[in-house]
């Protein structure tokens, strides 16, 4: 599903990406903005809360700098959901590889720092 990543961009499903994005049910959600910049909250993700999903990954940015909120981490917990925080080109790896096993899987991710 995700073709390419590079500082700044990212291909999925053939169509070229240059800000930050969510995928929901295989679906790209484009322009992804959080309340905190580098800090994903609840309410940055309720689309995909109510989605529901084995798994949650976020592209933290090629250094790693975005990182979940502990209550972020805490509804995940509490919902069933196994959460994924990995810089961006490895969190890119780890979505394909659940997506491609038939998992549900949604993602979050940072493109830049």
């Amino acid at each position: 599903m995700i073709e390419q990543y590079a500082f700044g961009k990212i291909v999925v499903s053939g169509a070229a990406y240059s800000s930050d994005l969510k995928i929901i049910n295989g679906q790209v959600v484009s322009g992804w903005w959080r309340k905190a910049g580098h800090f994903v909250d609840i309410d940055d993700v309720a689309d995909i809360l109510a989605a529901r999903p084995q798994y949650m990954v976020i592209g933290m940015g090629k250094p790693g700098l975005m990182k979940a909120t502990g209550a972020l981490r805490k509804e995940f917990e509490r919902l069933g959901v196994e959460l994924v925080e990995q810089p961006t080109a490895t969190a890119v790896q780890t979505f394909n590889r659940l997506h491609d096993a038939g998992k549900i899987v949604c993602a979050g991710f940072h493109l830049t720092c």
